[in-house]
Parts: C-alpha cells; sequence; structure tokens
C-alpha cells in the first residue's frame, strides 16, 4: 500500500515539476499542488480499503446465510419424514436458491405440530414421530 501511495505522489510530483516548468509557479503554489496530490493519493488509498472490507463483510454475510439455510433445510426435512434429508442439503449447497426452490415444492405439505412424546415436531399427517417412532 505504501509503495502504490508512493508510486502515485510520484508521478504527481513529476507532473507537477512538468508544469511548473511550463508555468513558473511560487514555491507556495508548487506546495500546495503536491498537498493536494498527497490528499488525492490517500483517499485513492482510502476507497480501495474500505471496498476491501465491504467484499470480505458481504462475503461472511452469504457464509452465514447459507449455512443457516442448510441447517433450515436438514431439520425441516428430517420434521417431515423425508428419508433423505442430506441429499437435499447437499443439493441446496451446490445449487444454491435453485436447489431451495426445488425443494420447497418436492417436500410433503401440510402442517408441522409438536410431538406429545418427544417435543420434536413432525407433520400432522404422518403416522409416527420421526425422531421418537411414537405414534
Amino acid at each position: 500500500m505504501r509503495k502504490l501511495h508512493a508510486l502515485i505522489v510520484g508521478t504527481v510530483v513529476n507532473l507537477t515539476s512538468f508544469a511548473i516548468a511550463q508555468t513558473e509557479l511560487t514555491p507556495q503554489d508548487i506546495a500546495r499542488q503536491q498537498q493536494k496530490a498527497e490528499e488525492a493519493a490517500t483517499a485513492g488509498c482510502a476507497v480501495c480499503g474500505g471496498s476491501i472490507v465491504f467484499m470480505v463483510v458481504a462475503a461472511i454475510v452469504l457464509l452465514v446465510l447459507n449455512i443457516a439455510l442448510l441447517i433450515w433445510v436438514a431439520r425441516d426435512a428430517k420434521n417431515r419424514s423425508m428419508d433423505s434429508s442430506v441429499l437435499w442439503m447437499f443439493l441446496v449447497m451446490f445449487t444454491g436458491p435453485i436447489g431451495f426452490i426445488i425443494y420447497i415444492f418436492s417436500r410433503p405439505q401440510g402442517q408441522l405440530t409438536q410431538c406429545a412424546s418427544c417435543n420434536g415436531k413432525r407433520l400432522s399427517a404422518s403416522a409416527k414421530c420421526p425422531h421418537c417412532q411414537n405414534p
């Protein structure tokens, strides 16, 4: 980052000295132009650093949301007595929102109720609880 800053400042200083040769400026004007160039280079570095932080935070948020979605799909498939809850989880993991939409349309429909024996959720139309196997 410092090398980039030095390169930008050096380029601006060279351009400034070229401009000085063409228009005779006072030393105060030269100092002001160099200060403006350094401020511009610093602002450019700040923008670059801010965008990197944004990209890292966005990647972390997407990862957390994906993990939460996978956990929800696995639990929902288990609660609806689907034998392949792990396969559905992998489908959603590798295909993203399209796999989630496929899962939503292909899962057994109905209300989830609480089991009296184990307090787990089960499909109200199912004959037995997928968690404790009690009716």
